[in-house]
C-alpha cells in the first residue's frame, strides 16, 4: 500500500511541476493522472500494485464532497447573488461536456470499425 501511495504521490507531483514549471493552463493532477495511465501501459504491472489503493479512494470518495458541501452552505449569500450565472454556467459546461463526449466516442467508433 505505501508503494501505491508513493506511486500516485510521485505521479500528481511531477504533473504539478510540470504544469507549474511550462505554465500550463490545466491543473497538475490530471497531468499527474494521465502520466499514471501511460505509465500504467508501459507497465502492466503497476496496474496490480495501485488497484488497491485506488478502489479504496474511491470507494470514500464521497468524503471528498463534504468541504464542498460546507463551502456552499457558508456563501449561499453568493449563491443569492450570482445564482442565475452560476445555474447558466453549469448547464452550458454539461452541455459541453456531452457534447465532446458524444463527438469523441462517435470519432473512436468511426476508428475502430474501419480497423475491422
Amino acid at each position: 500500500m505505501l508503494h501505491a501511495i508513493a506511486i500516485l504521490f510521485t505521479c500528481q507531483l511531477a504533473g504539478q511541476v510540470v504544469v507549474t514549471g511550462l505554465g500550463l493552463a490545466l491543473p497538475g493532477p490530471v497531468l499527474g493522472m494521465a502520466l499514471l495511465a501511460g505509465l500504467m501501459l508501459a507497465f502492466p504491472a503497476l496496474y496490480g500494485v495501485v488497484r488497491g489503493l485506488a478502489e479504496g479512494l474511491l470507494a470514500h470518495l464521497s468524503l471528498l464532497f463534504v468541504p464542498a458541501g460546507v463551502g456552499v452552505v457558508a456563501h449561499l449569500h453568493l449563491l443569492g447573488e450570482h445564482g442565475v450565472a452560476l445555474l447558466l454556467a453549469l448547464v452550458a459546461s454539461t452541455l459541453a461536456g456531452l457534447i465532446t463526449s458524444v463527438l469523441t466516442f462517435a470519432a473512436v467508433l468511426r476508428l475502430v470499425e474501419g480497423r475491422l
